[in-house]
């Protein structure tokens, strides 16, 4: 029997109200850190999907997860403080349990101290010190390779490292900036040469010539000196932020480290960490439309959302680390680097139509320049939409269909659902009399589970799509019990390492059902759990009201499978045709993250359909594999890929200027065989919009425009082009689909060869 999320809520709440703390009526910061600690245990015990033992496991990792987020640098303790704090370091489960923080108390005193050290060695070393940036040296920036300094002495001689290690990066970009600079005066004064040489409007009354600023040219001193007081307001800047972290704060990162043991996703909020969380899943806030976290001492972007300004302007990516942010009518950046992730987000949010620029660390260790207009998420950028594609003499007349989220109708205004939108656009497609449907769920990251289900049953009968699995319950199903079928022609489903939850969901079952073949990186994300927000208050009755609000606790209590028994969870779904991407060599999605959940199997369920068989996929398959391992620009990809995975593992930097402008140099001359890689069109692809649609795109001008960018952006698309070559087999199955074949007759052309 499925129990609702309501029913769930008042049944712990009744739990948790039993075993109630009642403070004093002068409530006290410990006792609302105890309730809160122990609210979020009890419904972590009750209704999390897999509930570990608070044991000597549990107080292990979360002392060491604990030290990695109050001191990931390893700047601040000293090997005498981490042997004080490693007294408890199996004793964290007898304090949890006994709703008693004294682990967390002692660390606190610790840190303070640690930190005064921090800023008073800092301050002498920025004032006092003279840098040697000459001289041959090494610093390991991968934290995890790092070790506690043993004494006071050795962290001093580590923060000159990475003051100078700072110092060397802020001066080698301003450099770099200052003769971008000087390249681009250069080619202005041409042009005002050429344009005086070939006009005589100036002569004749005509428009007075723009006099710039004169560029002013700065030695490397004075770059220099530029770049260590900028490094000295940076860590000032740090020290007061750190300084002004209160209490609650450290408690907070303190339970994170707590909930995280059970997985990454269960987390606790405090109010107004959960007020921004509904903000950003409404996509309501003007700014520009990403999701950011915090890793180590970076921002690091988690995700865009489509139809934002930064999914419009399709250069800041997932994964990408901000260094700094510069407002539009500033001129110098703000260094956000060692930020609270609230600060962060204030620093990048602002009004329409103002200009923020983004400083970024892309996956390859290049630093670049990212301006974004902020803008409010353009709401039918993220609605299904469809256009037709032909690959004269390959394939002809494919419906293509891209999906960027499975929304529902219960979290827009318009009413609509992906899942009928997307029946729409295959109705106006099969007015076309298209040959097949290519349907993209590429950077789709998931949402509404009932529109998924819905989706999937338009392209097979009635059925089961998905087992849903709570604790120690039996799994309940949720199925198609439509047993019309929309579409039942030739269906490739597109695919990559960012397409998660509902997109998982949606590519199995019609992997499972062989509906479709599934095209895409080697692993879709892998999130294949469900996470319920549950408001703590609502579980503290009576006297406990003088500590509201206590926050909310975000817990994973159910997993997704497959038809076929298998989960989502941590593997993803493995496409059945695999074309590389930048990161083939780069573990991502679910599996990065600490303590992700186990993949697990449970029964399959029945399962059958008689839309479509696919006798021949491993010929298909065989097929795409020979033309992807003799394509220039998939070997290129595959290279690039090989390049970006040296550069992420490469954590031991040279910290002269010379040694270390060496390495930036070297890489930058190793990106430039990258840098036009999909930036060419796709030759011979054609895409135009179906006639049904231009009306509604011709009668606004941004809508237009933003029509024409989307297409732009496909006709670079080098696996489009192959989806369409992969269609174009499928199709052509004789032994398979013969019957189709007769009535989507493609063109005889031999293929063309560019």
């Amino acid at each position: 029997m499925r129990i609702q999320s309501s029913a769930i809520i008042a049944f712990l709440g009744a739990i948790l109200t039993l075993g109630a703390f009642y403070p004093s009526e002068n409530v006290t910061y410990e006792e609302r850190e105890a309730v809160i600690l122990h609210g979020v245990l009890n419904f972590i015990k009750q209704a999390h999907v897999n509930p570990k033992p608070i044991d000597d496991d549990f107080s292990k990792a979360v002392f060491k997860m604990y030290l990695e987020r109050i001191d990931n640098g390893k700047r601040f303790f000293i090997q005498e403080d981490i042997n004080k704090l490693a007294v408890d370091e199996t004793n964290i489960d007898n304090q949890v349990n006994a709703r008693n923080l004294e682990f967390f108390d002692v660390s606190l005193d610790l840190l303070d101290n640690a930190v005064a050290r921090g800023e008073r060695i800092f301050t002498d070393l920025i004032t006092n010190h003279e840098f040697d940036f000459e001289k041959s040296e090494i610093i390991e920036l991968d934290n995890d390779k790092k070790l506690w300094s043993k004494d006071e002495k050795e962290l001093k001689d580590g923060w000159r490292m990475y003051l100078k290690y700072d110092i060397v990066q802020k001066y080698d970009r301003k450099k770099s900036k200052q003769e971008k600079a000087i390249e681009a005066e250069k080619e202005d004064k041409l042009e005002q040469e050429f344009d005086k040489s070939n006009s005589t409007a100036n002569e004749n009354g005509g428009e007075k010539e723009t006099k710039k600023e004169p560029l002013v040219i700065k030695t490397d001193a004075e770059l220099l000196d530029e770049a260590k007081e900028d490094t000295k307001e940076n860590f000032q800047d740090y020290f007061e932020r750190l300084n002004d972290l209160r209490r609650s704060d450290r408690f907070e990162t303190y339970l994170g480290s707590i909930t995280n043991y059970f997985d990454p996703h269960t987390d606790y909020f405090n109010p107004k960490e959960k007020q921004d969380f509904d903000i950003n899943m409404g996509g309501k806030l003007e700014g520009i439309g990403a999701r950011l976290s915090v890793e180590d001492d970076y921002t690091k972007v988690v995700s865009i959302i489509p139809g934002g300004p930064a999914h419009i302007g399709n250069e800041l990516e997932v994964d990408d680390l901000i260094l700094a942010v510069t407002q539009e009518d500033e001129e110098e950046a703000t260094d956000i680097v060692g930020w609270r992730i609230s600060d962060v987000v204030q620093k990048i949010r602002g009004k329409k139509g103002t200009v923020v620029k983004l400083t970024t660390k892309k996956k390859d260790g290049t630093i670049v320049d990212i301006l974004i207009e902020r803008d409010r998420v353009i709401i039918d950028q993220s609605f299904a939409r469809s256009v037709l594609l032909d690959l004269p003499g390959t394939a002809n007349n494919i419906g293509y269909i891209k999906l960027p989220k499975f929304y529902s109708s219960f979290e827009n205004e318009d009413g609509n659902s992906c899942a009928k939108d997307v029946a729409k656009e295959i109705e106006k497609l099969k007015g076309e009399n298209v040959n097949g449907i290519i349907l993209d769920l590429r950077n789709n990251t998931g949402g509404s589970l009932s529109d998924v289900v819905d989706m999937t049953g338009l392209f097979i009968e009635e059925g089961p799509i998905v087992q849903v699995k709570p604790k120690n319950r039996k799994a309940y199903v949720h199925s198609d019990t439509d047993e019309s079928v929309q579409y039942d022609g030739p269906l490739i489903v597109m695919t990559n390492h960012l397409s998660a939850s509902a997109s998982e969901i949606l590519a199995a079952a019609l992997q499972d059902y062989g509906r479709a073949i599934i095209v895409g990186s080697n692993s879709t994300f892998g999130k294949g759990s469900v996470q319920r927000f549950f408001d703590l208050d609502r579980a503290f009755t009576g006297d406990n009201d003088a500590m509201k609000p206590l926050g909310n606790l975000k817990i994973s209590m159910q997993k997704f499978y497959r038809v076929n028994g298998g989960s989502t969870q941590l593997k993803g779904v493995t496409p059945d045709i695999i074309l590389p991407d930048n990161y083939h060599y780069i573990e991502t999605g679910e599996k990065e993250y600490d303590n992700a959940l186990e993949w697990t199997e449970i029964e399959k369920e029945e399962y059958s359909q008689n839309v479509v068989e696919l006798k021949n996929k491993s010929k298909i398959v065989a097929l795409s594999k020979e033309r992807v391992e003799n394509n220039k620009d998939f070997n290129l990809i595959l290279e690039n890929a090989a390049r970006l995975k040296k550069n992420r593992d490469f954590s031991k930097y040279p910290i002269s200027i010379k040694e270390y402008q060496a390495v930036i140099d070297q890489r930058v001359e190793e990106s430039k065989k990258f840098k036009n890689l999909m930036e060419d069109d796709v030759q011979y692809l054609k895409i135009k919009n179906m006639a049904i649609d231009t009306n509604y795109i011709n009668s606004d001008e941004s809508r237009v425009a933003r029509n024409k960018d989307w297409i732009e952006g496909l006709q670079k698309d080098i696996y489009i082009e192959e989806t369409l070559k992969i269609i174009r087999d499928l199709i052509n199955n004789e032994d398979s689909y013969s019957a189709i074949e007769e009535k989507f007759k493609l063109s005889e052309q031999k293929e063309l060869k560019p």
